[in-house]
């Protein structure tokens, strides 16, 4: 017995060593191995992260986006987002280096600043913003999903995937400028299972807000099923 718990500790101890190889659990932006929950940054680099504080403030940034361009509730970002920043690290390590664990922080964050508003204790569903199908299947997952799944450990609200879907014949928003992504936004989405968010109260999530093209129209499409409310959160908003 005592020979089979010395072969388990030092398998657990070879195997711990082979992850840190894998997945090193360091500060993704200075390197430093004292890191802070889902081991993404250290207390440093965390301390130095630009919170907006939006969603505990009404008419704010993000509110302010969709007025006059369609009916929402109370929303906001968690950070504000500029380029060669922790937080355009962080989003890159999310869309493109596989990495979950630095959109389980972001959705964490926004968890806890959502809580803290008590502003959206009304929410029923979390929806995130789909993506196509390719680009689904190249990265693995939809990081609006990952940050939902984030939202939710620290703020329990059900996600609900099976409402809203990319169509396909649309192409990405990301190397668009404003003007583009508003004239891009026609029929990018589809709706299905209507009836499991009549009459309830929606949280739109995705990973960063620049127009509101991409939301506005996910938000009209959800609109069709006529909810109570469509609330939106971000990660980030970007400042122009």
């Amino acid at each position: 017995m005592k020979r089979i718990k010395y072969i388990a500790l030092h398998v657990k101890k070879y195997l711990t060593g082979f992850l840190h190889l894998v997945y090193p659990k360091i500060c993704l932006h200075c390197g430093n191995s004292d890191i802070t929950k889902f081991h993404v940054l250290c207390p440093y680099c965390y301390a130095q992260l630009p919170f907006t504080d939006f969603f505990e403030i009404e008419n704010n940034n993000v509110d302010k986006i969709f007025w006059g361009r369609m009916p929402l509730g109370p929303s906001g970002a968690v950070l504000f987002f500029t380029k060669n920043s922790i937080v355009q690290l962080l989003l890159f390590e999310l869309k493109y280096k596989q990495n979950k664990r630095a959109g389980f922080l972001l959705g964490n964050m926004i968890g806890w600043a959502l809580k803290k508003a008590n502003r959206f204790n009304e929410v029923d569903f979390l929806i995130p913003i789909p993506v196509r199908k390719c680009t689904e299947r190249t990265r693995g997952y939809n990081q609006s999903l990952i940050i939902c799944e984030g939202i939710a450990q620290a703020f329990p609200i059900p996600i609900l995937q099976a409402v809203l879907y990319k169509n396909k014949k649309t192409n990405t928003q990301t190397r668009k400028d404003r003007i583009e992504r508003g004239h891009n936004t026609t029929l990018l989405f589809g709706l299905k299972n209507a009836d499991q968010i009549c009459n309830k109260n929606l949280l739109l999530v995705d990973d960063i807000i620049t127009t509101g093209a991409t939301a506005e129209s996910a938000g009209h499409c959800l609109l069709q099923a006529k909810p109570a409310a469509i609330h939106f959160a971000a990660a980030a908003y970007t400042l122009s």
